[in-house]
């Protein structure tokens, strides 16, 4: 009986919660008010972790939704503080952004932490042509706190990301080169497909036209005219179609896309003369254009609208589309997709397939047809 008595079940103590960070770590050092920062401290963080964990840690993120949303919906952060002002991104450059306020002052603004963790499937948190709010830290400095919703996003997939180009835009203006370089017409699909999936007006330009007799190019350039597509060719040094460019465009914001080398900046200070931007020459080893728009800039019009100016890219992997969605971007393989035997047919090696023999037919042309070809295998390797 006394044996009995000696053991007692006692509750034992659990010894699992790992170590956290204390929020008052400067505590008699600095205040809130001298580090507005501390208020992004994450309560509930893992200093340590077990295994494969070891070099990941684990974030509490309640409380922070209710301060911002995903920056794709839009979503504001809530009340604005007093010193809070509107703005629109113009140019990114690493940590800091150029952020222009609506009496048109500039400043160099760094991104709020929990934005930048709340993106992290995107390579960029802003962009070219985002309309944030921002609070002022110093003379010509800020931190941005809030992106406002988004629309009209020129985006393509970058290092297994999603690299959002500009934001904001009406027109995508395609840039091609008639010659020097030789047009990349698998491109010029590319950049439509974005434009259309992201409901923006696709407008596409032939420059050079100098260089060669556009009868030439009028086969292949008469495909995208017959599909709906506005296309223009133009010339700098001739002057051709620059002042109808100058009003379709003026009031509006449009982003400028093409690979290096087909003269974008030029055609810019053909239409701004008073922009000044720095034109280079294509390599003569390689027939291939340097590159003299090192990021996305936008730059606003004399005549209200701006132009969101974009490096030189000589691949443009799309974002956000799967294999099936491409054909139904497509007007000319639209008419034919619901006519193939199988429903989730591809139009590649499929038996009774509408969209093939409308190839062979030529009722869809065949260079159209090849990029759709090596872009559906693209994304399917993707997958």
């Amino acid at each position: 009986m006394e044996e009995r008595q000696r053991k007692k079940r006692t509750q034992l103590r659990k010894n699992r919660q790992g170590r956290v960070r204390r929020r008052d770590l400067t505590k008699g050092f600095l205040t809130d008010a001298d580090v507005p920062e501390i208020q992004d401290s994450v309560l509930g963080e893992r200093i340590s972790g077990k295994g494969e964990l070891t070099r990941k840690r684990n974030v509490d993120y309640s409380g922070l939704l209710e301060l911002t949303n995903s920056i794709d919906s839009g979503s504001s952060t809530g009340e604005l503080s007093s010193n809070s002002k509107l703005g629109t991104v113009v140019s990114v450059h690493g940590l800091w952004s150029r952020v222009l306020d609506s009496s048109g002052t500039a400043h160099d603004c760094t991104v709020r932490g929990v934005l930048k963790s709340l993106s992290s499937v995107q390579r960029n948190t802003v962009a070219a042509g985002d309309r944030v709010s921002f609070r002022a830290t110093e003379i010509g400095r800020g931190v941005i706190d809030t992106i406002h919703p988004r629309r009209g996003c020129i985006s393509r997939l970058s290092r297994g990301r999603k690299h959002v180009i500009a934001a904001n835009i009406d027109y995508l203006l395609i840039v091609a080169s008639c010659a020097e370089p030789d047009p990349k017409f698998g491109l010029v699909d590319r950049y439509i497909l974005t434009a259309l999936y992201c409901d923006i007006k696709p407008l596409i330009c032939f420059n050079k036209a100098d260089l060669v007799e556009p009868k030439t190019l009028q086969q292949v350039v008469g495909v995208y005219a017959q599909l709906g597509f506005m296309t223009l060719f133009t010339s700098t040094k001739l002057g051709m179609n620059i002042n109808y460019l100058r009003s379709l465009l003026t009031g509006r914001q449009t982003a400028l896309a093409g690979q290096s080398g087909v003269g974008k900046s030029s055609l810019l200070n053909s239409i701004e003369p008073s922009l000044g931007l720095r034109v280079g020459s294509i390599s003569p080893e390689n027939e291939k254009g340097r590159h003299t728009t090192t990021s996305a800039i936008m730059i606003p019009w004399g005549g209200g609208g701006a132009v969101v100016d974009t490096p030189g890219i000589r691949q443009f992997q799309l974002w956000g589309m799967s294999p099936v969605e491409i054909a139904g971007l497509m007007p000319d393989f639209r008419p034919y997709v619901s006519k193939c035997r199988y429903s989730n047919c591809l139009h590649l090696r499929e038996e009774q397939c509408a969209v093939k023999d409308a190839v062979s037919d030529s009722r869809i042309d065949h260079r159209r047809y090849e990029s759709y070809f090596f872009l559906v295998n693209e994304l399917q390797e993707q997958c």
